[in-house]
């Protein structure tokens, strides 16, 4: 349908970088959702990046990691065993009804989840489901968003594709812009596969600490000698609550 999505960062974060208070206290859920709203000062000025982002470039399609939504010492619940054939579930599962649709209002939830961990209790109106997997996922897994006809696209082969599963997402999905308000360790996986054009980083008046804790890029470090991705200034924002709001352009994606 169209070309690889613009992939824009936005991440809230501790004046020390943190994304999370904890490593595993999940931020979807009590008792940190609450604690993370209260570093946030409410302030009349206060300006909504997601509302921004939908007004200057269309984004319908937020992307998360499985560990946002699944701690990592946590078990699902088991899934009915397939007993059919496996193969045919390892194509991309998009019902046109469900891709057709116009948007907006038609917003897209994405999750990578190679290992089938997320199980999909809650739907909204006009959100949709897509998950991002591989051909190592579980076909218990696979099945059982067919059965609860959730979308999804496989890339890779023992994890996801991320460049592969974002061209596909223009092509086969339509999405021309793409925010992920995921974790450190899919924005790192993102930065190091040179997929970040933008990012959105919002300051809050707090610090947290903690060895471990998720920051804004985590995931494999700089190899020796290897340059750090360079930054493009667009804007500042600070609001009367003491946050700020910084909006860069991956300089490397500027130029090329």
């Amino acid at each position: 349908m169209g070309e690889r999505p613009r992939v824009v960062v936005s991440v809230g974060a501790s004046a020390d970088g943190k994304v999370a208070l904890a490593r595993d206290a999940l931020l979807m859920r009590e008792p940190s959702s609450k604690l993370w709203a209260a570093l946030s000062p409410k302030a009349a000025d206060f300006v909504d990046v997601i509302e921004v982002l939908k007004a200057q470039y269309g984004c319908n399609a937020f992307l998360e990691g499985s560990g946002s939504l699944v701690a990592e010492d946590e078990t699902p619940t088991d899934l009915p065993a397939y007993d059919g054939d496996a193969d045919e579930l390892y194509e991309h599962f998009l019902p046109a009804d469900i891709v057709g649709q116009v948007s907006p209002p038609h917003m897209w939830f994405m999750v990578v989840d190679s290992r089938g961990r997320v199980r999909w209790t809650e739907k909204h109106e006009n959100w949709d489901a897509l998950v991002l997997v591989s051909r190592a996922t579980p076909a218990d897994y696979l099945a059982y968003l067919r059965r609860e006809r959730i979308c999804y696209l496989v890339t890779g082969d023992d994890h996801v594709d991320l460049p592969a599963a974002i061209a596909a997402l223009g092509t086969e999905v339509g999405i021309t812009c793409i925010l992920s308000t995921a974790g450190g360790g899919l924005n790192g996986a993102l930065l190091r596969a040179g997929l970040i054009d933008e990012v959105y980083v919002t300051v809050l008046p707090a610090l947290i600490g903690g060895l471990g804790t998720p920051s804004v890029m985590d995931g494999t470090p700089l190899a020796a000698g290897e340059p750090a991705t360079r930054l493009e200034l667009l804007s500042v924002h600070t609001d009367s609550g003491g946050t700020v709001r910084l909006h860069y352009a991956v300089a490397d994606r500027q130029s090329a």
